[in-house]
C-alpha cells in the first residue's frame, strides 16, 4: 500500500518535482507560493541538486534556460505578477526548444492585487503572454494530489516535447492541506541528444532563438507550429462528473471545478439534471468534448474565478451551438457550492423548467 503524506499543496508540488527528477530550482519570493521555494532549499540539496534564490524574476528565468539547456530538468516558481516578469523568458525558452517547468500559483489581480487565490492568469498561460508566434502546455490542477501528478506530468511533456508547461494552480491549492500518494521517483531520465554538455570527441552543437536570416526564421515558426499541431493532436486531458443525462452543463476548471462538484451534488438531490466538464489540460484545449455535449446539452455555464477568460475558449468550442452563460468572482472572494448552486438552479429553472 502507498504510503500517504498529509501535506499543502505547495510543498506536495515541490516533493514531486525533486522525485520527478528535478535538480535545478531558481526563483524569487512571492505570496501565496514562498513554500515552493521554502522546501525547495531544504530539500533539493539533498538530493545533490542547486537552489538559487535569484535577484529577480527575470534572473530566474533566465537561470532556467542556462540549466535546461544542459539537458537537466530545471524548474522555477512565482505567483501571478512575477510571472509577467518571466514571460520574455517563456519565449526564449519556447524559441530555443528548451524544457522547463514554471508553476503559476495565481493570486488576485491586476496588478500587485491582493495575495487569495484567483483564476485570472487564464489568458496569459493560455495565449502566450510573451513575444512571438509560441505555445505553452498548461496543466492545471484541482486538488493536491493532482498538484503532485501532474507535476510528474509537467516534466515528461517537457522533455517529450523540448517546450516549456506550466503548472497553473492558484493560491488556495497552494495553501490547502490534503493526503497525496508520490508516484515512484523517476530512475532514469530520457536520454537527451540535443544538450550541450561540451564537445569533445563529437561536432559541436548549438541553441540559438536569434535568427536573422528571415527565410530560416520563418522555417524555424513552420516547425514550431507542427510540433504544436501534435501536441494539440495527442495531450488534450479532461475530467466530466456527471454529465451522463445532463440537461446542463458547467464548464470549470482548477478550484472552480472543485466548487462547481460540490454546487452540482446538491442541485442533483433537488432532481436537476447538471453535470460538469473540467478541462485539466487548459491548453491544448480539449474543445472536443464541449463540442461533442453540445449535441445533446443546450446549457452551458462557465464558472471561474475572474472575469470571465475561459468562456472564449468554451464559446469557440461550441461554434454557436447551445446557449451560453457566465458566472465569475475575480478579485479573491471565493464563493460556497451553496453559491454556485443557486445560479445553477436559477438558470435551469429558467431554461430547462420553463
Amino acid at each position: 500500500m502507498s504510503e500517504k503524506f498529509l501535506m499543502n499543496g505547495n510543498h506536495a508540488l515541490a516533493e514531486a518535482a525533486i522525485r520527478a527528477g528535478c535538480r535545478f530550482y531558481f526563483g524569487y519570493p512571492i505570496t501565496p507560493q514562498n513554500e515552493v521555494p521554502e522546501y525547495m532549499a531544504e530539500n533539493l540539496p539533498k538530493v545533490g541538486g542547486t537552489f538559487i534564490q535569484a535577484e529577480s524574476e527575470i534572473a530566474s528565468i533566465s537561470m532556467v534556460l542556462g540549466a535546461a539547456v544542459t539537458g537537466a530538468r530545471a524548474m522555477t516558481s512565482s505567483s501571478s505578477p512575477g510571472i509577467s516578469l518571466k514571460q520574455e523568458g517563456l519565449s526564449f525558452l519556447a524559441g530555443q526548444e528548451l524544457p522547463a517547468v514554471v508553476v503559476n500559483v495565481m493570486r488576485g489581480g491586476p496588478g500587485l492585487g491582493n495575495i487569495a487565490g484567483s483564476q485570472a492568469d487564464y489568458h496569459q498561460a493560455t495565449r502566450g503572454g510573451g513575444h512571438g508566434d509560441y505555445k505553452v502546455i498548461v496543466l492545471a490542477p484541482a486538488s493536491v494530489q493532482e498538484l503532485a501528478d501532474l507535476t510528474f506530468l509537467a516534466f515528461d511533456l517537457a522533455d517529450r516535447y523540448r517546450n516549456p508547461v506550466m503548472v497553473l494552480a492558484d493560491g488556495l491549492l497552494g495553501q490547502m492541506m490534503e493526503p497525496v500518494v508520490f508516484p515512484e521517483p523517476i530512475a532514469k531520465l530520457p536520454e537527451k541528444d540535443w544538450a550541450l554538455r561540451g564537445a569533445k570527441g563529437r561536432p559541436s552543437r548549438f541553441s540559438r532563438s536569434l535568427i536573422l536570416d528571415t527565410k530560416l526564421m520563418e522555417e524555424h515558426n513552420w516547425k514550431l507550429q507542427r510540433k504544436y499541431q501534435r501536441i494539440a493532436q495527442k495531450e488534450k486531458r479532461f475530467e466530466t462528473f456527471q454529465l451522463e443525462d445532463a440537461k446542463l452543463a458547467v464548464v470549470a476548471f482548477g478550484t472552480a471545478a472543485r466548487i462547481a462538484k460540490g454546487a452540482i451534488n446538491r442541485v442533483r438531490k433537488e432532481g436537476l439534471q447538471v453535470g460538469l466538464i473540467r478541462p485539466i489540460t487548459l491548453w491544448p484545449y480539449p474543445a472536443e468534448v464541449i463540442r461533442k455535449a453540445a449535441a445533446r446539452i443546450k446549457e452551458f455555464l462557465v464558472f471561474e474565478l475572474n472575469a470571465g477568460q475561459m468562456i472564449e475558449d468554451v464559446s469557440l468550442a461550441l461554434q454557436g451551438q447551445g446557449e451560453l452563460f457566465f458566472y465569475g468572482r475575480p478579485g479573491g472572494p471565493i464563493p460556497t457550492p451553496v453559491e454556485v448552486a443557486k445560479i445553477i438552479a436559477s438558470r435551469y429553472y429558467q431554461r430547462i423548467r420553463k
